[in-house]
């Protein structure tokens, strides 16, 4: 009988959980966000510059460890995968954006507190997801060095990159190392391509943002997917001179992100109920 009223109350309180309501959006909207992202960034540059100078100097780290490592040949992947938590790097540009959106004094005290305050401990389990995600796509790639390339080491990156380019086995390397980095990016994305600002901007926790994620990329797929293309060719374009260009394009991306939030999920009229017998104004 315990067992029945305790299935009777996991069942009441799972068609009582309520979810933010999710609207599509369309490419007007993601010009509209560029525009105000970039709004944000000229009013409070000094936060874009160091945030995405912080970043800049990890992927920089990454990238010369590896190297100092003797593992030059995961330099590409390497900043293929760092790009991954963007998302996460960028949450304190988000703190930004909202604060500028409703007129909030800014300040560092008052945008890390933001970010590390105790509620938002799920900020961290979100960046811990993206973590996973990373190393996984490095042990990924290892794997795939061992089982197409072989377990012998590469005097240099040339030598590597000649095994590469100039082999069977390298070739078909490329190609299923490109499709499973896809599917993960994929797959990480629609996880995280709402759930980060609406952590930092709602008192919900982190299944539940994963969950308006994926509902968001399915409202509105298309946009989701140029969004995406977006982001992975200015980050690309960005890490090419040195990760450089990060000090500029992280902090407008962050910006321009929060800004696509506030259009998918709206503030008011925001909670809908998961059994879909009523929703909350």
């Amino acid at each position: 009988m315990s067992e029945q009223n305790r299935d009777a109350r996991l069942l009441a309180a799972t068609a009582q959980r309520i979810y933010p309501t999710v609207r599509a959006v369309s490419f007007a909207d993601i010009n509209e966000a560029w525009a105000q992202g970039l709004r944000d960034f000229r009013a409070a540059p000094v936060y874009g510059l160091v945030f995405g100078g912080f970043y800049a100097a990890g992927g920089i780290v990454v990238v010369l460890g590896a190297s100092a490592l003797g593992l030059g040949y995961l330099a590409y992947p390497l900043a293929a995968a760092f790009a991954l938590i963007g998302p996460f790097a960028a949450v304190g540009l988000y703190e930004v954006s909202r604060r500028l959106e409703v007129g909030l004094t800014l300040s560092w005290h008052a945008v890390l507190g933001a970010v590390f305050n105790q509620r938002n401990g799920r900020l961290a389990w979100m960046g811990l997801i993206t973590v996973l995600f990373f190393i996984a796509w490095i042990c990924l790639v290892r794997l795939l060095v061992v089982i197409f390339l072989g377990t012998h080491t590469f005097p240099s990156l040339d030598d590597f990159l000649v095994a590469l380019t100039l082999t069977s086995n390298g070739l078909l390397f490329l190609a299923l190392g490109h499709t499973v980095g896809a599917l993960l990016a994929i797959a990480l994305f629609s996880l995280t391509f709402v759930s980060f600002p609406l952590l930092l901007d709602r008192d919900i926790d982190v299944l539940t943002a994963m969950f308006t994620s994926v509902r968001a990329v399915i409202a509105s797929p298309v946009v989701a997917i140029g969004w995406a293309i977006i982001v992975v060719l200015l980050l690309i374009v960005a890490c090419l001179p040195f990760f450089l260009g990060l000090l500029v394009v992280l902090p407008v991306l962050g910006h321009t992100t929060w800004h696509l939030y506030r259009k998918i999920v709206p503030r008011s009229g925001g909670w809908a109920q998961t059994s879909g017998s009523a929703s909350y104004p």
